[in-house]
Formats: C-alpha cells, structure tokens, sequence
C-alpha cells in the first residue's frame, strides 16, 4: 500500500497543472482613456480560470454588457458595474465577455474591451484522418500467363499449365484453353492459328 501511494504521489506531480493567468487590462497603463484595448488584447489567449484585474481611477468605472450595450456604448442595461478602482473579474465559462467605462463619453474614446474566453486546456477536435483503404480487396485472382500451343499430337493427354482454386488453363494438343467457374470463359487457338473466345454463364 505504501508503494502504491508513493506511486500516485508521484504521478500526480508529474501531470503539469494548468496555470490561470491574471491579466492587468492595458498592462501599465491600466483602464484609462487614451488606450488602445483592442491592440492590448490582441494576440492573447484567455481561458478559464483566468482574471482580469482592472486599475483606475475614481473617474472611470467597469460596467459589464451584453455585445449590442458594447457595440452602441451604452451601460444602461450593464451585467454588473464596479467602481472600486482595483475590479478583479474572474472568466468562470467559455465565451465572449465585453467590458466598457460607464462614465459618458468615456466608451466612444476608446474605453472598451471584448474579450473570447476559450475552455481551459481547449484544443483542436481530435479528429483523425481517415486511414487509407487496404490495398488488398480480400479477393485472389489468378493470374494467368499464355503459353505456346504445345506441337504434340492430339492424342497428348491434357496438361494444367496455370490457374488456381477458380479455374485454370489445361492445354489439349493444339489448342489452349481457359475455364472459369464463376461464368465459364473459354478463351483459345485453334490448329489454324484462329483465336475464338467463348462465354458461358452458369445458372
């Protein structure tokens, strides 16, 4: 039992955690008119479990909206506002977030921030590549090479030259020909040099 819980421990230390970050929104400059909070949030990630910690001062607020308030600047209708100078808003779900300054005019100068909030440890769907199909369809098919008419006379017993478990080519004094089980095909050279081919199907 002791190996066993030494075993765990240490596996559970091996297994890396994920780590929240807390971002401060216009990093050094803080929530304050004058800043661009699109280039800011530009080029970050932000997940859940993630803060944002906004710093102003009593001359701004944050007032949370919905995406029309955000769009239209308008914090009439806001989620929640804050106006304690140092706001911390922790991303608890996946989606997007906007933020913007209640104070009138302070939104259309630029005091305003969208953020996506991506699953924590989110990543592309999994999805394989479908495999390639088998080369092989499961079906044998013999393969057959022609062979010369034999010159032995025609009282020559007959001879397999080639096939496998559906047919076969037998040769028969002059002429050569080749039997398929699945619709019998004849296929051959007669004493005169002529080729026939003949088909016959099998109910």
């Amino acid at each position: 039992m002791a190996l066993e819980a030494a075993l765990l421990i240490f596996l559970a230390a091996a297994v890396p955690a994920a780590v929240a970050t807390d971002y401060t929104v216009g990093g050094s400059q803080g929530w304050n008119s004058g800043v661009d909070y699109s280039s800011w949030a530009s080029g970050k990630t932000f997940n859940v479990g993630d803060t944002l910690l906004f710093q102003y001062s009593p001359l701004h607020s944050v007032a949370e909206v919905g995406e029309s308030d955000f769009n239209a600047c308008s914090a009439s209708n806001s989620v929640q506002t804050h106006t304690d100078r140092s706001t911390r808003i922790s991303l608890t779900a996946p989606g997007s977030r906007y933020f913007i300054c209640g104070t009138s005019g302070h939104c259309s100068g630029g005091m305003k921030l969208a953020v996506t909030v991506a699953a924590s440890g989110s990543s592309d769907d999994g999805s394989t590549a479908p495999s390639s199909p088998s080369s092989s369809s499961g079906t044998t098919t013999p393969t057959v090479t022609p062979t010369t008419p034999s010159s032995s006379s025609d009282d020559a017993p007959p001879s397999t030259i080639a096939g496998g478990s559906n047919g076969g080519i037998a040769l028969d004094g002059g002429r050569w020909n080749a039997v398929w089980l699945c619709g019998l095909v004849v296929v051959g050279l007669d004493h005169d040099g002529l080729v026939y081919d003949e088909t016959y199907y099998y109910i």
